[in-house]
């Protein structure tokens, strides 16, 4: 896992908004989803998608994951979004509502054929019934497609369901995208939570996220990121078991080894690499 890359906190960030873009330069947050979407008036999506491709081709963001994301498809908007974002660059275009495998490979077709370079990922918004029940196929569908972005708020809405602690009506739905993301050996990203006074609330959001397994968290505020990003790492603890378990596994003079009382298999060393690949990522973009 030497290519690891962190993704505990991905913030979303206001295309048409010159000091947010100026102020995420700052943010120490994994990645940035910069917006010509719901954040964006209609009247202003033309200003704000040069704004961001500008963005995007600046340098100027460091370490963090800089992804564009378009309006969706049928809009009027999506295929100047598109076409701009590809030749733009980013390490991402994310495309909200995707619903079928077929979707992501004209989405890959219109890339390529735009100009996108080779790093330039595709994202996949996972937001509506029919895209959790065909989730394994999209997940599929193309070997750029590189995340699903869960899109909690849509999901809620187009189940007619309630947002409510623990997230109880969207579970199945979550644990869906889960399999199909870990099956296709894709990222996962968690859905954003909604009320930014409530601390409390959010953290234990993260928590419940980062034990179903999902990589980390999309964010609407900066002072989300410090949350998720100790939420989605692994503890000192669990560096240091980690840690553990590699040794005596690579110490071992026979078929069987414990470490602290615990019987180790194979699994369990893969486990350790994982967390100690995440570690080592995180370690090395604060130094970058």
């Amino acid at each position: 896992m030497s290519d690891f890359r962190p993704r505990r906190s991905v913030l979303y960030m206001p295309g048409a908004n010159a000091r947010a873009l100026e102020k995420a330069k700052t943010i120490p947050c994994d990645g940035l989803i910069l917006d010509l979407e719901d954040s964006v008036a209609p009247d202003d999506k033309p200003a704000a998608r040069d704004a961001v491709c500008a963005a995007a081709t600046s340098g100027e963001y460091g370490a963090r994951e800089l992804t564009i994301r378009v309006n969706s498809i049928g809009t009027e908007w999506h295929d100047d979004d598109l076409r701009a974002a590809s030749q733009a660059g980013p390490d991402a275009i994310v495309v909200p509502k995707v619903g079928s495998a077929g979707e992501v490979r004209s989405l890959v077709a219109a890339m390529e054929s735009a100009g996108a370079p080779d790093h330039t990922m595709l994202w996949a918004m996972v937001e509506t019934p029919v895209a959790i029940l065909d989730a394994l196929a999209i997940a599929r569908a193309s070997e750029r497609l590189g995340a699903f972005v869960i899109g909690t708020n849509d999901l809620v809405k187009e189940l007619f369901a309630e947002h409510v602690p623990g997230r109880g009506p969207i579970l199945p739905s979550l644990h869906t995208a889960l399999l199909a993301g870990r099956a296709a050996g894709i990222a996962v990203i968690d859905g954003v939570y909604n009320d930014v006074k409530d601390t409390d609330g959010f953290l234990a959001e993260c928590r419940q996220g980062r034990e179903m397994g999902f990589d980390g968290k999309t964010l609407i505020h900066p002072g989300q990121v410090e949350g998720a990003n100790e939420a989605f790492a692994p503890s000192a603890q669990a560096v240091e078991d980690a840690r553990g378990i590699v040794e005596a596994w690579e110490s071992r003079t026979s078929g069987v080894v414990t470490v602290n009382g615990r019987m180790i298999e194979a699994l369990h060393v893969d486990s350790a690499h994982r967390t100690l690949a995440i570690h080592d990522a995180i370690a090395a973009r604060r130094s970058g």
